[in-house]
């Protein structure tokens, strides 16, 4: 296994790299099948994935669009379970990329969040992205993640009051994960117009980065977003193209994403 990256460590390497930001890529473990989600999650790496998001499937995905929907539904269908999103984490990690599991936190709470903060790291997992969890209700995940050296990666939207902004951003490790508008993932034509003041006023509230997620789905969105963001989030375009042509599929849609990041341009101290 190759050294654990923290994704503030891939986050700094960008940047020192002279890229204008990182390309953060979200698969769900288990969709198709277990062994083909770790193989596409492998590919988009090559392609030039820099932290891999890996979904660990749930029957109530609050936050997830019809697509994560229904690759988490093939999922839990063919039997994929919290060990299998472990091997995948892994396996993933040991390409060099930062990997984090994206979990609700109920399949947390039933594996134990000591344990599956001890496996996680053991299996060579940055940290965790909780979408349904807020930091002033986690305690038993922020204990564990510092007696692991796990990053806690929690969310902010555009309704978040600055009191809110300030208390996420203290709270979480690595990056801050902003929701570019309200509602659930899934391509759009735009990304939410309120993205780049969030990214903004979540840097002001005390973030050291902060990666947009929600509606990214080609590269000129990427691009635009990479002009202000540290980190764009892509998953819904990345599983569409996984289902409709395959492993290959994915890693060419990364691969254009990652070529229009490396040409965006961002304002000087940004």
């Amino acid at each position: 296994m190759s050294a654990v990256r923290s994704t503030a460590d891939v986050l700094d390497a960008v940047r020192a790299d002279g890229r204008p930001a990182a390309l953060v890529g979200y698969l769900p473990v288990g969709f198709p099948d277990v062994d083909t989600s770790i193989k596409a999650a492998k590919e988009i790496v090559a392609a030039g994935v820099d932290i891999v998001e890996l979904g660990l499937p749930y029957s109530d995905p609050g936050m997830d669009g019809v697509v994560i929907q229904h690759a988490a539904e093939v999922a839990l269908a063919g039997g994929v379970r919290t060990r299998d999103v472990l091997r995948a984490v892994e396996e993933v990690s040991a390409t060099g990329a930062g990997v984090v599991v994206m979990s609700y936190y109920n399949p947390v709470l039933r594996y134990g969040v000591n344990a599956f903060s001890r496996d996680l790291a053991s299996a060579g997992g940055a940290g965790m992205i909780t979408p349904d969890l807020i930091p002033d209700e986690a305690d038993d995940w922020i204990a564990a993640s510092d007696q692991y050296g796990l990053d806690r990666i929690f969310l902010v939207a555009p309704s978040s009051t600055r009191e809110r902004l300030a208390m996420t951003a203290a709270a979480s490790r690595g990056f801050v994960y902003a929701a570019s508008t309200m509602g659930v993932t899934g391509t759009r034509t735009a990304v939410g117009e309120h993205a780049r003041r969030l990214v903004d006023d979540t840097r002001a509230a005390g973030a050291a980065n902060v990666c947009v997620g929600l509606g990214v789905s080609n590269p000129a969105q990427a691009a635009e977003v990479g002009e202000y963001a540290d980190g764009v989030i892509v998953g819904s375009a990345l599983i569409r193209a996984l289902d409709a042509d395959g492993v290959g599929a994915a890693g060419k849609l990364a691969g254009e994403l990652a070529g229009s990041l490396a040409v965006a341009k961002k304002p000087v101290g940004k």
